[in-house]
């Protein structure tokens, strides 16, 4: 009879995507572990139920700490406990639960990163197909739709995921066959490379790779344990809250013309969105107002300077920037 194994401690973890923007380039807030590990990490740091009375308190005493970058806005994402995450699914370790959290911050009063190796990355660099700013991504093509069309051809492996086919999943996640790209599903895509054995982390996991692919294949920059899981999410749903929450006025100035409202609104959506049509939807909506004052720094001719109407959020329940999106 074998004898029982005692339990495994469990940890949580408090990690945070910290987005914040630099110009049309949306940023992440990443740090290189202690350990001398080469990929990229979020920031992470354990909860002390005895000194954090709440995890958001202990979340942004540690950041500050941390990294000197003050959060503003902060939600909670998800809970990410996974066998496996930070060691072998066979260790007796203490198993670490994450609990992720999506902050934003400007980076003008971000303060001085004084984390060794801590640092703002353009979130891009990590998802290269999710930036269609300029069109569809050349490697979606030439990389992507190889790898998925390779994965559709192994057949469905042990179940069906939402009730969707390979093949359906690869058409309506990718935009493959004419399909509409949704800029919120950045999860989706990200488990279903995961799942091609297309991504970095998926062989480290033990999976095998694409057929063609090295056995450490390079699409977009790799990061920790899941943490780039953790950053899909979080991308996801900022994406979404644009639409439906006022979230976007935390990454912006006091005061901003409405090219700029425009350029960060199109850096978080990855997508291009028509000027005019933009213009008249966030006029429509009510959330800005001008201030009376121009802006000379435009390059061109002055452009009106305008706010954002916090009064709004006791006004409607609602009040994002439902904005179209083209091509």
């Amino acid at each position: 009879m074998n004898e029982a194994r005692p339990p495994i401690a469990v940890e949580i973890n408090l990690t945070a995507a910290i987005v914040a923007l630099r110009g049309d380039a949306p940023l992440i807030l990443v740090a290189r572990a202690a350990t001398g590990a080469a990929a990229a990490a979020l920031p992470s740091g354990p909860f002390d139920p005895v000194n954090h009375r709440t995890f958001e308190i202990g979340l942004r005493g540690w950041v500050a700490e941390q990294t000197g970058a003050p959060v503003g806005y902060v939600e909670q994402l998800y809970t990410f406990g996974d066998r496996g995450r930070h060691s072998r699914a066979d260790s007796r370790d203490p198993h670490v639960v994450s609990v992720g959290y999506l902050a934003l911050t400007r980076l003008s009063g971000a303060g001085r990163v004084i984390a060794p190796g801590a640092g703002f990355a353009e979130w891009y660099r990590f998802f290269p197909w999710e930036d269609w700013r300029q069109g569809r991504p050349a490697l979606l093509d030439s990389v992507i739709m190889p790898g998925l069309r390779a994965l559709v051809a192994r057949g469905e492996g042990t179940g069906l995921k939402r009730g969707l086919t390979r093949v359906e999943r690869v058409r309506a996640l990718f935009g493959d066959e004419g399909e509409r790209f949704d800029e919120e599903n950045v999860l989706d895509r990200y488990e279903l490379l995961y799942e091609a054995g297309l991504i970095e982390e998926s062989v480290r996991d033990g999976r095998d790779p694409a057929p063609g692919f090295s056995e450490n294949p390079r699409l977009g920059e790799s990061m920790q344990a899941d943490h780039r899981r953790i950053l899909a999410t979080a991308m996801g749903r900022l994406r979404a809250k644009l639409k439906y929450r006022p979230v976007i006025f935390e990454l912006m100035p006091e005061s901003f013309t409405l090219t700029e409202l425009q350029t960060t609104v199109e850096a978080i959506s990855g997508r291009h969105l028509h000027k005019q049509n933009f213009r008249r939807l966030v006029e429509a909506s009510a959330v800005v107002e001008a201030t009376g004052q121009m802006s000379h720094a435009t390059g061109g001719r002055p452009a009106a300077l305008f706010r954002f109407r916090r009064e709004v959020l006791q006004e409607r329940p609602a009040p994002g920037l439902r904005v179209g999106i083209r091509g």
